[in-house]
């Protein structure tokens, strides 16, 4: 694993919690592709709600149970390592958005509780 401290690149992946790879969820395909490549770790955040390119309101209410919520997938690394990876997300994708920023990370270890 790759120590990281210092400028390193932030994507975001905007997609939808219908989105799918195949047979699975999309979100599920994308993490597992990012675990697989050996990336330090990624996210899947959940909207409460949001709308999209097609202006779709998308929110979760009681009686709703398939509001199509919007889904963020975050992952940080190198702007080498996520330019590498981007041909293998773009054939993921069937819509939904990227977005890459510069990030200054700071990494915690966990400390050796013996000492």
């Amino acid at each position: 694993m790759t120590k990281l401290i210092g400028e390193k690149m932030l994507m975001r992946i905007f997609i939808g919690e219908s989105d799918r790879y195949g047979r699975k969820p999309l979100y599920e395909a994308l993490v597992e592709l990012l675990r697989k490549e050996g990336f330090a770790g990624a996210t899947v955040l959940r909207g409460v709600c949001g709308f999209g390119a097609h202006s779709v309101f998308h929110t979760q209410k009681l009686l709703d149970l398939s509001a199509d919520l919007p889904l963020i997938v975050e992952v940080v690394d190198s702007q080498e390592r996520i330019n590498a990876i981007m041909p293998r997300i773009d054939e993921m994708m069937d819509g939904g958005m990227i977005t890459l920023e510069k990030a200054t990370v700071i990494r915690y270890s966990r400390k050796n509780k013996e000492q």
